[in-house]
């Protein structure tokens, strides 16, 4: 048995996905979206995800969670009742039947443009998400008053919406961060190197019985199927060899005993002192042998600290003077993916998004950006504080943006953001 932690973000405590391609009558609205997809496509897709996501293996667990989105379209367009889904299920029907409502208010052009888009997020290791957080941030928008025109897919505009209130107008630019771009060890290939090692250590484990912690510094990170054969190799070599240490320029290793004290609690509960141990950003994985109760424990750091805030910001530096005219105040709306629970509370808690979004205000890029909106999917889904911020996003406001200073050229925008 094999455990990982952190698990990926979840929607919701609890929920499951099964995958059913099969379409009712019962939502109708979802029926629509997947007609907007293109059936093939869809069942196409959710085969794919259902191969990937049904392997017991933590990728399979991490892509139905990376998946989690469109597998709940399914559940819900399988004939699932609205009556009986969850609260983020209903958000997510909500922003389907936006997407549908979008679509066939489009001419040809700009609504083949749209599909494109979804066809994308529907192909590979894309999802829906970036669609997604555009509908949603449109939906904020219109919310506060605002008329929104989605001038990205109408026009071919570099920016995406173009939002107009009481005589105030600013351009929106929608952009989606996966937090690995801030990883030095990628979270998913911390578990494409734990699924090849489990086998070997299982066997391992049978024929040595006891409790064992493997410590790996990895001072440059890890990248790749190369890297990681190379370092799999490394410890299977070392295992084999019955060594207690290796160390190199790309990888320290030391295979201590692993000590516990106090109750046992399971490999959840190991799991929580381990990381109480480690710190939030080591990466843990525990092999277990039930019957002998045998436990082996990999953890591994990067030789420096995840940089997910300033990923945020090296993003926000590229693509400010790449989409924003500069002719209007302009909104950054990011969504910030691939973060877990423990990741997004401690960005907020101790400030380091918002410290490394008010630096990034300070730069020459950040001259056409009036403010900067984050969220993540435990906002987008609905979920309760203190997983998700109390707001539903995070927003931070240029203080050397002109609208800023003189607050009557776009007050409209500012008090929305």
């Amino acid at each position: 048995m094999t455990f990982a932690d952190p698990q990926p973000a979840q929607l919701t405590r609890g929920m499951s996905f099964p995958v059913s391609p099969s379409l009712t009558a019962a939502n109708p609205g979802l029926d629509a979206f997947v007609a907007l997809c293109g059936e093939a496509t869809w069942a196409a897709r959710l085969a794919d995800i259902g191969n990937r996501a049904q392997v017991n293996s933590l990728t399979g667990r991490a892509a139905q969670q990376r998946h989690a989105l469109e597998l709940a379209l399914a559940r819900l367009s399988g004939g699932r009742a609205l009556t009986r889904a969850s609260s983020a299920e209903r958000l997510v029907s909500t922003f389907a039947e936006e997407a549908v409502r979008l679509a066939d208010s489009l001419p040809d052009g700009p609504r083949a443009r749209m599909r494109d888009q979804i066809i994308a997020g529907l192909t590979g290791e894309a999802t829906l998400i970036p669609i997604f957080h555009l509908l949603r941030t449109a939906t904020l928008l219109r919310e506060s008053g605002f008329s929104v025109r989605f001038t990205g897919l109408a026009e071919g505009t570099p920016h995406d919406l173009v939002v107009e209130r009481d005589g105030a107008s600013a351009e929106v630019i929608c952009e989606t961060v996966s937090a690995e771009e801030g990883r030095s060890v990628h979270r998913g290939d911390w578990y494409a190197l734990v699924d090849r090692l489990n086998p070997e250590l299982q066997s391992w484990l049978a024929d040595h019985p006891g409790r064992y912690l493997l410590k790996m510094t990895l001072p440059k990170g890890i990248s790749g199927s190369e890297q990681l054969d190379e370092l799999r190799a490394r410890i299977s070599s070392m295992l084999s060899a019955g060594k207690r240490q290796d160390a190199s320029s790309e990888a320290v290793l030391k295979l201590d005993p692993l000590v516990l004290t106090g109750p046992q609690q399971g490999l959840a509960g190991l799991s929580t002192r381990l990381r109480a141990q480690f710190g939030p950003e080591a990466h843990l994985a525990i092999t277990s042998d039930a019957p002998s109760g045998s436990v082996f424990v990999l953890a591994a750091r990067a030789g420096r600290e995840n940089e997910i805030a300033g990923a945020v910001a090296r993003r926000l530096g590229l693509v400010s003077e790449e989409r924003l005219s500069g002719r209007k105040p302009g909104i950054a709306a990011v969504f910030l993916e691939d973060v877990d629970r423990t990741e997004w509370r401690g960005l907020r808690e101790q400030l380091e998004l918002e410290g490394a979004v008010r630096r990034f205000l300070t730069t020459p890029p950040a001259r056409r950006v009036v403010a900067v909106t984050c969220a993540s999917r435990f906002e987008m889904f609905g979920a309760a504080p203190p997983d998700a911020a109390a707001e539903p996003v995070l927003r931070f406001r240029n203080p050397s943006h002109p609208a800023a200073r003189i607050q009557a050229l776009a007050p409209a925008i500012l008090s929305s953001v």
